[in-house]
This record gives structure tokens, C-alpha cells and sequence, in this order.
């Protein structure tokens, strides 16, 4: 078990234990978890979409820790610059967003929204911690549980 939970894994499970509660939501517990885990510093990346819940959100964990935002646009880089070919459409840039934390220096951050794949390269690129809030889901008001429920009545 010690090759599969390192100390630096059972330190978060440990906090998981302590400061879990299942009368909390989902932004209760991200703040119990950090201030159990002593985090000073959290981020939030988020998708365009979501920036007035970004705010609102910074808001909330500005009473407790130094809060950093950072929206998909983030240094408004041109499709060309990332995939090549033509056109100045403004791409999303979760690794960019990622790095922006990481030079922040920040202990936990927040995917807020992210697209399905940019999610995953956010994830994979940050140096800190990284939980989801929500997932984009605009067919379901952002709650994709809703679409098991869909699926459900296709395969059964």
C-alpha cells in the first residue's frame, strides 16, 4: 500500500477525513480541506463563461487566503500560435492558465467550467493541488449528472 499512498497522498487523504462533512457543499469543502491542509494561496481557472461565478467565488476565499483568477482567454493567443494553420480566433489556454498559477505560487487550484481535453492539459500542467468545481455542461445547465440520465434511457 506505501508504493500506492505516499506521505505527501495520505497527508490530503488524512485532511479528506478530518475536515469533510456531508451537511457541506462542494465550495464549503474545498475551504475546509485548504485551511485543514494550512494553504495560503489558491487559484481559480475558469472559462470566460464563468467569470462573474469566478468573482463571486474569489470573493468567498479572499476572507481566508490570497486568491488568484485566470480565464481561458489568457494572454489572448491566436489558433496559429497554438495549432497552426490560419486565423486569429482567440484559443483557449489552459496551459498558459496553469502556468500563471504555478508563478503565483499557489497551493490549490480551482477548474471552474473548463472545456472537456483543456481540463486535462490545466490538470496535467499545474504544480499545485487541482479539484473541479464544476464541469462545463451548457445542454444541462452544468451539471452533468443530469446527463447520465439521458444515457441511462439509451442503454437500458
Amino acid at each position: 500500500m506505501n508504493e500506492l499512498y505516499p506521505k505527501e497522498f495520505c497527508k490530503i487523504m488524512q485532511a479528506n477525513y478530518d475536515y469533510s462533512s456531508m451537511s457541506a457543499n462542494r465550495i464549503e469543502e474545498i475551504m475546509n480541506f485548504s485551511k485543514g491542509m494550512n494553504f495560503e494561496k489558491i487559484g481559480i481557472a475558469h472559462c470566460i463563461t464563468f467569470s462573474t461565478e469566478a468573482q463571486i467565488l474569489k470573493k468567498y476565499f479572499e476572507k481566508y487566503f490570497e486568491v488568484y483568477t485566470v480565464d481561458c482567454k489568457y494572454g489572448r493567443i491566436p489558433k496559429k500560435e497554438i495549432l497552426g494553420g490560419e486565423g486569429n480566433r482567440i484559443m483557449c489556454n489552459p496551459a498558459g492558465q496553469a502556468d500563471f498559477l504555478n508563478n503565483k505560487h499557489t497551493d490549490l487550484n480551482i477548474s471552474m467550467g473548463l472545456c472537456v481535453g483543456h481540463d486535462m492539459i490545466f490538470s496535467k500542467a499545474s504544480k499545485a493541488l487541482v479539484t473541479n468545481l464544476f464541469d462545463k455542461d451548457f445542454t444541462n445547465d452544468n451539471n452533468p449528472t443530469q446527463a447520465i440520465s439521458e444515457i441511462r434511457r439509451k442503454v437500458m
